[in-house]
């Protein structure tokens, strides 16, 4: 069991916390026979998001230049980035403050099933460098679990020159594989196990569903990869 970080303004579930039974929830048919427990519901998912905005829009009004360029690591972020975004625009129309923000995307993969492969690709970081010099960079992902993905991805980013350099993820796993790497933005301090829906897939799969849940093992043989 790996040790939690602690942090602060971050919603820890407990390794005990087996999760919630899926008889409580609406499942899409084609998934309820694949889903073990919701860990995360959907409504409690979109509450810390908008806490999240809150955190990270107040902070950026302590900046002396303000103008946010939100990085979105494709393909898991796309549903976090989306509602963060949607919640710092509605805070950008009435709090009585605003802050510019511009969007760029990128593509970074490291698993096949349920098993990080150790290997890190990046894709789509070719025109970043005008949306990133001189600005504050907001990387929005998903999960952090060993934290080496996302090393790497800052340090590719500093090359860009970035005025601040911070990342908003949704989960970060308790894991003995971390590197100790600790977010700007956590929404919720997880146990170690392979979580799907939200826009986590399980080869591709498992994007469309809402909460974010475990997968049985019916799942892990029904969608495993062919290749």
């Amino acid at each position: 069991m790996a040790a939690s970080l602690n942090l602060e303004n971050c919603m820890n579930i407990p390794d005990s916390f087996e999760g919630y039974s899926t008889k409580m929830f609406r499942i899409p048919k084609h998934y309820e026979n694949y889903i073990d427990k919701v860990l995360m519901p959907a409504g409690m998912i979109q509450d810390r998001i908008a806490k999240l905005a809150t955190d990270i829009f107040n902070d950026m009004m302590d900046q002396d230049e303000i103008h946010i360029s939100a990085v979105c690591v494709l393909k898991g972020g796309y549903k976090f980035f989306s509602e963060l975004l949607d919640s710092l625009n509605t805070l950008n129309t009435t709090s009585g403050r605003s802050v510019p923000i511009s969007v760029d995307f990128i593509k970074v993969k490291s698993y096949v099933d349920t098993a990080s492969t150790g290997e890190v690709q990046i894709v789509g970081m070719a025109n970043l460098e005008e949306s990133l010099k001189g600005r504050n960079v907001l990387i929005v992902e998903d999960m952090i679990d060993t934290g080496r993905t996302m090393q790497k991805l800052l340090k590719t980013m500093q090359k860009y020159q970035p005025k601040t350099l911070k990342v908003a993820c949704l989960m970060r796993k308790r894991t003995p594989l971390s590197d100790g790497y600790a977010p700007d933005y956590v929404g919720f301090e997880i146990p170690d196990k392979f979580l799907i829906g939200y826009a986590l897939d399980y080869n591709e799969y498992f994007r469309d569903l809402a909460h974010i849940c475990t997968i049985n093992q019916a799942g892990i043989e029904k969608f495993k990869s062919k290749s």
